[in-house]
């Protein structure tokens, strides 16, 4: 039976409450915001004091003003008997594959129902920010069955962020033939900044973000264009670097690479007004990011950030602008901890129609951005009194949103 969510909401007043840790930055894994229109009038949906007296380089950089959806709607949490999922997307027929960050696969129907494990895959390491991480089915998947999913895999030199694919048997108990097609080199004995979100482009191939692993030995590898940390990279369905890209061609540059100088991206989502590729990374303590990414260009880390260091040092120079490293669209301070992203469509909802959707971890909700002109023009926060850390988020098939959670929740957010 479904449980349905304490609070309903009804374009009541903002919430403005805050994220659960305003001082700081928990890493990662939890250890350590009307349409088109906004309303200026109603005050940014964040009240903490930030971590730094950084300025933002343009107006609307942050804090922009809040937003309320006017459309009565609710959240239904559909099953609480998910272990660790990670990342979700849709099957053809409306039901939902899911990932566990152990390292199986599992299929959940709208209803709630959930499959038996799905096995067969290579062994992941489950260790601190790793495991199995995002999926996305083939766009022919009707035809031919295949899965395409991101990793930490264990390798004897260390750990790196892996994509593989295989095929869904026809009695859905297991992938067969599965293979690695890419290894996101090189390996390190860490077990943070994964990354680990997929999607498909246009024209078919695979974007794939990664992280640069967290520890400041590896850090610099963000700016290396002969590594694959801290990169949004873009391949084909057989982990080949895909025509076009940026660095094709150029020595001591690795053809796979699309962006770099990023953190750790755990949020990639295609525009569908515009076609744009955008992402979510997780900043140090402070300056949580959203991008608009551009290929070949440099975001900018560990150079320029509008967080400091966990234990309050600044990171670097200290620096928040540079001539040549992109800027964001917006960034957060305290953070929202940004992980699984989705643009709507507006099928089920009008008013959120290309708005974006971010799970938000250690902020516990999940952040609705209204987007005009590639610039952030208002913020929601919804499912706040959930407290529940939400790792990623999807629209399905039928216009509701799907979000899962890391205490195992998969919730329906639709039109009441």
């Amino acid at each position: 039976m479904r449980t349905y969510i304490q609070a309903i909401f009804t374009g009541a007043a903002l919430a403005l409450a805050s994220c659960s840790t305003p001082s700081g930055h928990p890493n990662e894994n939890g250890t350590d915001s009307a349409g088109t229109t906004t309303d200026s009038s109603t005050a940014p949906v964040e009240t903490k004091a930030p971590n730094t007296d950084y300025k933002p380089a343009f107006p609307g950089q942050t804090r922009i003003a809040g937003v309320k959806t006017k459309t009565p709607y609710e959240g239904t949490v559909l099953t609480d008997k998910l272990e660790s999922p990670w990342g979700i997307t849709n099957l053809p027929d409306g039901r939902l594959l899911i990932t566990e960050k152990k390292g199986v696969m599992r299929i959940a129907t709208t209803s709630g129902q959930l499959s038996e494990p799905i096995t067969g895959l290579p062994k992941v390491n489950p260790d601190g920010q790793g495991g199995l991480l995002g999926v996305r089915v083939d766009p022919d998947f009707s035809n031919n069955r295949i899965v395409y999913w991101v990793f930490s895999e264990p390798l004897p030199e260390g750990n790196l962020t892996a994509v593989a694919k295989g095929k869904l048997s026809a009695d859905e108990k297991k992938i067969e033939g599965a293979t690695v097609i890419y290894r996101a080199t090189p390996a390190y004995k860490g077990t943070l900044h994964y990354g680990g979100r997929i999607v498909f482009d246009k024209e078919g191939n695979l974007v794939i973000s990664t992280g640069e692993r967290s520890d400041l030995e590896t850090r610099p590898q963000a700016q290396h264009l002969n590594s694959a940390l801290g990169k949004v990279l873009r391949i084909t369905k057989d982990g080949k670097p895909a025509a076009g890209n940026p660095f094709e061609g150029q020595a001591d540059k690795r053809a796979e690479i699309y962006s770099y100088g990023h953190r750790n991206v755990q949020g990639l989502a295609f525009n569908p007004a515009t076609g744009d590729l955008w992402e979510t990374e997780f900043g140090p303590r402070g300056g949580d990011e959203l991008n608009r990414i551009q290929p070949g260009k440099n975001y900018g880390w560990p150079i320029i950030t509008y967080g400091i260091e966990y234990k309050g040092d600044k990171v670097g120079e200290g620096i928040q602008q540079k001539e040549g490293l992109e800027q964001p669209v917006y960034y957060w301070d305290p953070v929202l901890s940004p992980s699984g992203i989705t643009f709507y469509s507006g099928k089920g909802i009008p008013e959120w129609k290309n708005n974006l959707f971010i799970g938000g971890l250690s902020s516990i909700h999940i952040a609705r951005l209204v987007i005009e002109n590639n610039k952030v023009v208002g913020e929601e926060r919804l499912l706040e009194k959930e407290e529940q850390r939400f790792r990623d988020i999807t629209e399905g098939n039928d216009g509701a949103l799907y979000a899962v959670t890391d205490n195992g929740r998969l919730y329906s957010i639709h039109k009441k």
